[in-house]
């Protein structure tokens, strides 16, 4: 049985715990292939919501093994608050149901500070990083100076590799950004701890997925963030620090090209973003208020991680057309129709403008999108309640006009329609 791998197909949060969580049911091993904890996937289970940032969605369920591969970037601090947290909840976080790639690398105290140090000293230049250190983590591992996983299983390479880290990056904190430099022994102590915590739950997850992709067992590689933040194909330089795109899937758990099944995109039924970078159908007022919420649900736009509130607009399908070449998209899971209504007329970007010329796709990616125009289309919105409704034929005629027309602009099907956060409101379209 192939590998199923799903993307965020815009600029994250486009409600991809959510999807993975549905479609987690099925799966025998749910994987998380990039990032680290500057990712929040959300997750509502009844009365009960779970806000998780390293730890797969699938984890909420009671039968998958949930992996984190090579490819993340992982605290083990935030990792072990984590797995306690859903110990407490009732949720089940042993060696057993949850194993770590030694190949993936750690973020330390040294990166956060190093990742808060840098970002003061961009000024107005900023990137709006989340200051989870993430970025200087992958530093490290492209420089090949980061730390993996697999230290920890010997006490005495672990104590000397993370005092050798932390003395080169204090030297730096010092003399480059006049930063205060971390306490070098009470990292090394903490460091003593996460090993004894963690080493039982250490593996290679590439070998792992190689002999259940030969056991014929059915495995879900869960992405973080969204295609428009991948470091080679988003809104460079507003983008994060690994591949969320489906392609890194196979790099970031060890996997051949050959075994990939479907690919599914998360797409909003509308566009939103949280820090800097371009985004050419933002809006504002009562519109863009409606589709943000206020903060009061767990499902409103305001960052799972950071608690910002998230930037909002309308559907740009010309960035779906394009996280559709990118990934190879073969599906979408569309979400968040419910938001949508009362909203009238709604809009859709098809197009853009710059210098006189209509552009439907971008000459040069998206690294240059803050100097086009945005092209909109106008559909008629909808007033009926559609969270209540499950399935196709129920939902009124404009939503699903609206969804067909996405359709039509990415070229590929829309499968599943969410209508609400419950793992209850999901409509599929065949």
């Amino acid at each position: 049985m192939p590998l199923d791998i799903i993307v965020g197909a815009q600029w994250g949060d486009e409600g991809k715990g959510r999807m993975v969580d549905y479609l987690s049911a099925k799966a025998d091993y749910v994987a998380r292939y990039n990032g680290g904890d500057n990712a929040g996937h959300t997750v509502t289970v009844e009365d009960r919501t779970f806000k998780l940032h390293l730890i797969p969605s699938g984890i909420v369920h009671p039968n998958p093994i949930s992996l984190i591969g090579n490819g993340v970037v992982i605290n083990p601090a935030v990792l072990l608050d984590e797995m306690d947290r859903l110990e407490s909840a009732g949720i089940n976080v042993t060696p057993e149901r949850l194993q770590l790639s030694h190949a993936a690398h750690m973020i330390t105290p040294s990166h956060l500070a190093l990742d808060k140090a840098q970002e003061i000293a961009r000024g107005k230049g900023k990137l709006g990083t989340t200051l989870r250190g993430i970025g200087p983590a992958y530093t490290s591992k492209i420089s090949r100076k980061g730390l993996r996983l697999s230290i920890l299983l010997d006490e005495q390479t672990c104590t000397e590799q993370i005092r050798l880290q932390a003395e080169e990056i204090n030297q730096a904190l010092e003399t480059l950004y006049n930063a205060e430099p971390v306490d070098i022994d009470a990292v090394v102590q903490n460091f003593a701890i996460y090993s004894k915590k963690l080493a039982p739950y250490i593996t290679d997850v590439s070998k792992l997925l190689t002999d259940a992709l030969e056991r014929d067992k059915r495995i879900l590689a869960e992405g973080a963030q969204g295609t428009l933040l991948d470091l080679d194909h988003g809104t460079y330089p507003y983008v994060t620090s690994s591949n969320p795109s489906a392609p890194g899937a196979l790099v970031g758990l060890g996997l051949g090209i050959g075994c990939v099944g479907t690919i599914t995109g998360v797409v909003k039924a509308f566009q939103t973003r949280v820090g800097s970078g371009p985004f050419p159908t933002e809006i504002d007022g009562d519109i863009a208020e409606k589709m943000r919420g206020t903060g009061e649900h767990p499902w409103d736009e305001f960052g799972t991680t950071t608690g910002r509130p998230r930037r909002v607009g309308w559907l740009d399908g010309v960035l779906l057309r394009y996280a559709t070449r990118i990934n190879g998209l073969t599906q979408i899971a569309l979400t968040k129709m419910d938001i949508l209504t009362g909203i009238n007329p709604i809009r859709i970007c098809n197009g853009y403008r710059k210098d006189g010329l209509t552009f439907r796709e971008l000459p040069f990616g998206v690294s240059e999108l803050s100097t086009y125009e945005p092209i909109y289309e106008e559909l008629h919105g909808w007033e009926e309640d559609v969270s209540h409704v499950r399935q196709w034929d129920n939902l009124p005629l404009e939503a699903r006009t609206y969804i067909l027309r996405i359709e039509e602009i990415s070229g590929i099907p829309v499968r599943t329609v969410s209508v609400g956060p419950e793992r209850t409101q999901i409509i599929r379209t065949i």
